[in-house]
């Protein structure tokens, strides 16, 4: 990071920030942040260094297919991978990428920090969102803390979002996780049944009685799923999904994905993402 960017003042206590990312030969890159968030298309890299593998935690580094981008994108623990869920599903985002940049800054006692968020999100208007996925509501330390406060910073500057993402409530993360598992095309089922379940639908009724409407449970089941992960459906997502819930119409399947205009948090991806409570989605079948 050269003297001349390192020392000047992005902000009252806050210092110029230098992304640094791996480019597509493979070698690191180094740009002032301003021009990164304005050139880079972050969606599209890789981890700039690999998640961490920590001795004695029951999870380690993986990788997630996307629904909105077609790829696979790296995560490196639990609650990253229900962020990544969360964010799959929402509507308003086009890209998503696992640890893509390494943000640097110099603090003003001399020395060289850096910090790199977990997740980046692209969204329907340009804007991205840098975030990290805490395990449980106020993790992190006084390094956590003071990253937090140079990244949301340097995020506004551009017109983007810095975020915590701190987790779900339990009942949430068992449904998001449950529809996921739905979310390949290929849930959408033989041709014109996700046309029939979506007209079954068309007014709410219960679960497994609209199920019935549209065909065979057992072939109809899953479609109604990936219809409710891709939001042509609707339900209470803060309920535990059981065979007698209510499910309605959603966005027309004729809709375009990615339409809000700005950067969310990934629970507005569930708009009863609040609601905590034990529980997860039971009481139908794969």
């Amino acid at each position: 990071m050269d003297d001349s960017g390192a020392t000047r003042a992005a902000g009252a206590g806050v210092p110029a920030v230098e992304a640094a990312f791996a480019s597509g030969s493979g070698r690191v890159a180094q740009l002032r942040w301003e021009q990164a968030a304005a050139a880079v298309r972050f969606e599209d890299l890789g981890p700039v260094s690999a998640f961490p593998v920590i001795p004695g935690k029951r999870w380690g580094p993986g990788s997630w297919w996307s629904a909105t981008t077609g790829r696979h994108v790296a995560h490196g623990s639990a609650a990253m991978l229900v962020q990544l869920m969360l964010l799959d599903r929402d509507r308003s985002v086009t890209g998503l990428a696992g640890r893509p940049v390494r943000m640097v800054w110099r603090e003003e006692d001399g020395s060289v920090r850096s910090w790199v968020p977990q997740l980046f999100a692209r969204y329907a208007d340009g804007s991205g969102m840098l975030a990290d996925c805490p395990g449980a509501p106020g993790a992190g330390g006084v390094r956590a803390r003071r990253a937090g406060e140079v990244l949301a910073v340097a995020c506004g500057q551009v017109g983007w979002v810095y975020r915590r993402l701190e987790p779900p409530g339990l009942v949430v993360a068992g449904n998001v996780r449950w529809l996921a598992g739905y979310r390949h095309p290929r849930h959408r089922g033989r041709p014109g049944l996700l046309e029939a379940v979506l007209e079954a639908f068309s007014h709410p009724r219960p679960l497994t009685e609209g199920a019935a409407v549209a065909g065979e449970p057992l072939e109809v089941l899953p479609v109604v799923f990936h219809a409710l992960w891709c939001g042509y459906l609707d339900t209470a997502v803060g309920e535990v999904l059981h065979e007698r819930i209510r499910v309605g119409p959603g966005r027309s399947i004729h809709q375009p994905s990615a339409e809000a205009p700005s950067p969310r948090t990934s629970a507005d991806a569930f708009p009863d993402a609040g609601a905590g409570g034990a529980g997860t989605a039971a009481g139908v079948g794969r």
